[in-house]
Parts: C-alpha cells; structure tokens; sequence
C-alpha cells in the first residue's frame, strides 16, 4: 500500500506529520513530502488515520 498527496489541495495543515512524522515531512513552503513511495504494513493503521483527519481531503491511500 503506499499514500499519495494531492499538492493542489494541500494546505499545510501538518496533521499528517504529527500523526506520522517517518511517513510526512511539511516543507517550510507547507507542502507534503512522503518519504518512501510504498509504506510497511504496520505503518498502514497511522496513514488511514491521516488520510481520515486530512482537512484538506489531499491524502489518499492506493493499493497496489
């Protein structure tokens, strides 16, 4: 499973790294990064968590 960012919608809210900082960094700009492009297994529970409390809707997890 990885996690995609919609950087169109993104509005830096942070929610995301503060409920995964291994999985997203805000850059100074306030936009995502996600460091990795398909995540393990225990990290999936933490990034449906971001996906669900994302104000932006700009998360979006996809199975491979």
């Amino acid at each position: 499973m990885r996690i995609e960012v919609d950087l169109t919608k993104c509005t830096g809210h942070g929610i995301c790294e503060t409920i995964a900082e291994d999985v997203f960094e805000v850059d100074d700009d306030g936009s995502v990064r996600i460091h990795g492009d398909a995540r393990p297994q225990e990290d999936w529970a933490r990034m449906q968590q971001a996906v669900t409390q994302c104000p932006a809707a700009a998360l979006a997890l996809i199975e491979d």
